[in-house]
Order: C-alpha cells, then sequence, then structure tokens
C-alpha cells in the first residue's frame, strides 16, 4: 500500500509542503490528458488511498470527495489541439506543471508518478509506480481519473455513439465501430494512428 514514506524523504530534503502529481489519458485516442496535484493534509488523509487503476467507480468517487475537501489540489488539461501539435508525452508534461502552478499554495517539492519530471517551480523527483507507493500521487491519481471520466460523459452526451460513457475515450471495440460509421470528431486525436487510419480510409472513399 502506498504511504508517505517517499514525501517523508522529500521534506527532510527541501522542507514542505510535497505535492504528488499523476495523469490520466495518455492512451486513449480522444479527450484530454488530465494531470493532478495533491499536497495532503498529514493530519487527515483519506482512508483507502491507493493507485486509482485498483480502485471502483465508486471508491475513486468518494475518495475524490474526500480528497477535495481535505487536500488542496490543482489540475492541469492538454486539450486535444495541444496532444496533435506537441505529442502526448509534451502534453502531459505541461499539463503536470500547469497542475502544480494551480495548487493554492507552492510545493517545496513535487513526486511525479513514472521516469520523466516536468519543469516545475519547485524541485521534483519522478517515482517509477508512484500512485502505488506514494498517499500523495495516488491522490492525484484518483483527481485526474476522476476528473478526465467526468469530461468523458460529458462529451459522450454530446457526441453518442462512440460509447465514451463506458470506455472514456480508449480504443475499445465500440470506440472503433462508432468511428467507422460517424467518422472523426473534433475530440478525436488525430495523431493517434487508429485515428489517423479512419481519416485515411474516410479520404481514399471521397
Amino acid at each position: 500500500m502506498p504511504s508517505l514514506d517517499h514525501e517523508n524523504e522529500l521534506v527532510r530534503q527541501y522542507g514542505g509542503p510535497v505535492a504528488g502529481i499523476d495523469e490520466a489519458g495518455r492512451g486513449p485516442w480522444a479527450g484530454p490528458v488530465v494531470s493532478a496535484a495533491v499536497i495532503l493534509d498529514i493530519a487527515h488523509v483519506p482512508e483507502g488511498l491507493n493507485d486509482s487503476k485498483k480502485l471502483t467507480e465508486n471508491a475513486r468517487e468518494a475518495l475524490f470527495t474526500q480528497i477535495m475537501a481535505r487536500a488542496q489540489v490543482g489540475v492541469g488539461i492538454g486539450d486535444v489541439a495541444r496532444i496533435d501539435r506537441d505529442n502526448i508525452l509534451q502534453a502531459t508534461l505541461w499539463a503536470m506543471d500547469q497542475a502544480c502552478k494551480a495548487l493554492p499554495e507552492k510545493p517545496a517539492a513535487a513526486l511525479i508518478d513514472g521516469n520523466r519530471c516536468p519543469t516545475l517551480n519547485c524541485s521534483a523527483q519522478s517515482l517509477i509506480k508512484g500512485d502505488a507507493l506514494s498517499l500523495s500521487v495516488a491522490a492525484a491519481s484518483i483527481i485526474a481519473k476522476v476528473t478526465r471520466d467526468r469530461i468523458m460523459v460529458d462529451l459522450a452526451k454530446a457526441h453518442p455513439g462512440y460509447a465514451w460513457e463506458r470506455n472514456k475515450g480508449y480504443g475499445t471495440r465500440a470506440h472503433s465501430d462508432g468511428l467507422m460509421r460517424l467518422g472523426v470528431t473534433p475530440h478525436h486525436r488525430r495523431s493517434f494512428k487508429p485515428v489517423q487510419a479512419i481519416l485515411l480510409q474516410n479520404s481514399k472513399c471521397d
């Protein structure tokens, strides 16, 4: 289970507070990439924090509410235009920086999930599988995941037929079938190969 061990080490090095940063949505064919930064109140850490992928939807929603009430939270959103222009990695790093800047209090240091650090206005340390090791990063993973899922559910209402309310923009059979039947929306990542293939096929048919 995640702990505060890594946060405590950064506090010893840089002082506090320490933010955990994670993202959701690097792999989908549609929708933005969302990053979140969270500074936990050590005296009021919600119980059950873990990697968002290991939690049920109901558990994520409940923890989202608790984190928002008890912690400092910042969110950064890299839209599809930025993803297609800069690539998904650069859009993710940019969104992480935006999330950190959106925190009510500037952190002394940040723990970043993964093996790449964005350029931040504070010291930063990457942590592979950070969402499973750090409570702050786990909290950030929940905020990012729930925020993005809600965005995709809203987009599904405006663009029915792709099953985004279920697949959240990932490349499922229902999403692929929707692309074949309905074509590409403004919310699809045109730089992603499956979407490029549909565009190429449609251009040949015109």
